[in-house]
């Protein structure tokens, strides 16, 4: 196949570069070069219920060779050991930024980007190898879970859902240290919505002190102290103490930390306090703050998306090396994403919000329009099929 057209939202350059970047370009001719793998590795994600030999045949994956008409398994694996995670960390990088930034203007709350930070957790097969490095959950009693477990964090476009950045890890890493390796990722002139988890002066500040109107909504836990700076209790100025610690452990945190704090009463009568960035009483209403908030929802649904509909419900991850598993991450990251966009685009033409239009039907359409694709060879005629394609996003409305 002529990958080349294959290239509305993921260009052969791109592809390319990420090869070329990580060292992972293959020397001498072979059934599976690097490239036809990265694309493996994305579908593997949107084919979830079918074996890798299945996916490289239906698909056409493999050079043609007719010796060899069929790429054995361990073949396979031979060409996503020699490919490695890092080409499709890079391409993931690549792209997700890209994406993100493309229909950015036509989703923006007052002139912000809006964004959501959160963690959730995927299983790993049971081998010693994955053990030792991501560890798993213990309970109280002493007892382990069953299955490694990889701890991430992701970084996401509350209007699109598409995934902006991502890191993750061993499961013993906390939340916390995967987030601070997000926060430099995150745009200018945006607004992210985080759990009361991350409530951290060396996190907040490390968004706000840096880049340009970089803004955060967080709620403030139930021990959280602070000092009235102005207002009332419903919405004030307030100035908190930066822990000795915390300064100990990160010497340019200043002494103490200024937010907005508002006063809020969700549909079930509960009031909570809400700590922003955003201080400007006259542009950001308190109701605007906590509808802000209230739509951080939407990255719980992105990682139900990811892990229920796209894995499948599956108890693991298909691969059982360390390195297999970043790769496959990466992989999956980048098919949502590409999904997403495809969902963004079409919603677009509409004038709706993408997330009117069901997930599922999406991936299940866009599954059947890259076989029928494959099954037809007609690669020329691949921006038609994304057309129709869009037509039929459409059409679930």
């Amino acid at each position: 196949p002529d990958w080349k057209r294959l290239g509305e939202h993921l260009p052969y350059e791109w592809i390319e570069q990420a090869i070329l970047s990580t060292d992972a370009a293959s020397i001498r001719h072979r059934r599976l070069p690097a490239e036809q793998v990265v694309w493996l590795m994305v579908a593997l994600a949107l084919y979830r219920h079918k074996s890798i030999g299945e996916v490289l045949d239906d698909l056409g994956l493999a050079v043609p060779d007719s010796q060899t008409p069929f790429v054995s398994k361990s073949a396979a694996a031979q060409a996503r050991q020699r490919l490695g995670p890092e080409p499709l960390k890079w391409l993931f990088e690549r792209s997700a930024r890209h994406w993100s930034a493309q229909d950015r203007r036509a989703y923006l709350f007052k002139g912000l980007q809006l964004f959501a930070m959160d963690g959730t957790t995927l299983r790993t097969h049971d081998t010693a190898g994955n053990r030792e490095h991501f560890g798993a959950q213990k309970y109280a009693s002493d007892t382990v879970a069953s299955y490694p477990q990889v701890r991430g964090v992701t970084l996401t476009c509350l209007p699109t859902h598409l995934v902006h950045s991502a890191a993750f890890g061993p499961y013993a890493t906390n939340e916390m240290l995967y987030a601070k390796q997000l926060i430099q990722d995150i745009p200018d002139e945006s607004l992210t919505v985080f759990d009361r988890g991350f409530l951290s002066a060396e996190i907040l500040c490390a968004l706000t002190s840096v880049g340009t109107e970089r803004h955060f909504i967080i709620p403030a836990k139930s021990n959280t102290k602070w000092e009235l700076i102005e207002g009332d209790e419903n919405d004030a100025i307030v100035r908190m103490r930066v822990s000795p610690q915390a300064r100990k452990k990160c010497p340019e945190l200043p002494e103490f930390w200024e937010a907005r704090a508002i006063t809020v009463v969700d549909s079930q009568a509960r009031e909570r306090v809400l700590l922003t960035s955003l201080r400007d009483r006259r542009r950001y209403k308190p109701a605007d703050i906590a509808a802000c908030y209230d739509r951080r929802w939407g990255i719980e649904t992105s990682y139900r998306e990811l892990k229920q509909t796209m894995l499948g419900t599956a108890l693991t991850l298909r691969s059982k090396t360390v390195e297999g598993v970043y790769q496959e991450i990466w992989g999956t990251l980048i098919a949502y994403n590409l999904i997403r966009l495809e969902i963004a685009k079409a919603a677009l033409v509409v004038k709706c919000e993408p997330t009117e239009v069901s997930f599922i039907r999406a991936f299940h359409l866009i599954q059947f329009e890259l076989h029928w694709a494959a099954v037809t060879r007609s690669y020329g005629k691949l921006p038609a099929s994304m057309k129709h394609l869009r037509e039929r996003l459409v059409s679930l409305l």
